[in-house]
């Protein structure tokens, strides 16, 4: 199964792709990127702009000499190019990608942003085609650079997922609003966030036993796997939403 993004909003003919696994398009074509070079293109997409020879090829082979690491990286430019893949530029101090290169994460995180902010536009209140699974950062890889951008990039996405679904849901679009919220729980299922925004959706829609199966099935993951309850306010929400205020749309 694979993902389909939508176009990026730039002008950019080129782009790497970090969401599974690294590949580029590049003048149309998508490209394979050569085993031993994936990790050099995903450091270098990863860093929004220059960095330094020395700092990429000490992160990427931090077990060799320094002169070792040198090498490994050059090989690995050198064989980007020779696959057809010219999206990274270097010079004796730095790498970088090509300008007019952009990523599925930039603009994913992109649209992220623009939904936190409250800057998005009617083009933007669309679940993305993606689900956890297929569309992690680098699946598989446990590189302490690539964790930690990993965790950065899905707590963004969670936090979108949940305005989007508040968004949706003040706007009467109860089935997107489900939508968006159902993907922010299989992103993180322990998420009690998420699960009450797709309660709320739930409720909105005027289904209140959909809201209470959703909290139920909140409470008994976090008790299995936490070993803790609910939040007292979550409690207390789900308690009021067989009155019949609490089934108003809204809030």
């Amino acid at each position: 199964m694979t993902v389909a993004y939508a176009a990026p909003r730039s002008a950019s003919s080129d782009v790497v792709y970090l969401l599974g696994t690294p590949t580029v398009m590049q003048d149309g074509r998508l490209r394979a990127v050569p085993e031993g070079c994936k990790r050099v293109l995903a450091f270098v997409a990863l860093q929004h702009g220059r960095v330094d020879r020395r700092h990429a090829a000490g992160s990427l082979w931090p077990d060799g000499s320094d002169d070792r690491a040198s090498g490994n990286l050059r090989s690995a430019l050198w064989r980007l190019r020779g696959a057809g893949i010219d999206v990274i530029e270097s010079d004796k101090i730095s790498v970088f990608l090509r300008e007019h290169t952009t990523t599925d994460l930039d603009e994913l995180c992109e649209w992220a942003d623009r939904l936190i902010a409250g800057s998005f536009d009617e083009d933007d209140l669309h679940v993305p085609n993606w689900t956890s699974t297929i569309a992690e950062l680098l699946p598989g890889w446990y590189d302490e650079w690539v964790i930690f951008e990993r965790e950065r990039i899905r707590q963004r996405m969670l936090h979108a997922l949940e305005v989007l679904s508040c968004t949706l849901r003040r706007a009467g679009r109860y089935g997107e609003a489900i939508d968006a919220a159902v993907d922010a729980v299989a992103v993180e299922p322990l998420r009690e966030s998420a699960h009450r925004v797709l309660a709320e959706a739930h409720v909105a829609e005027g289904n209140v036993i959909e809201a209470r199966r959703t909290y139920m099935r909140y409470r008994d993951l976090a008790r299995r796997e936490l070993g803790v309850e609910p939040s007292a306010a979550f409690r207390a929400w789900i308690q009021m939403c067989g009155a019949p205020r609490a089934m108003r749309p809204g809030g």
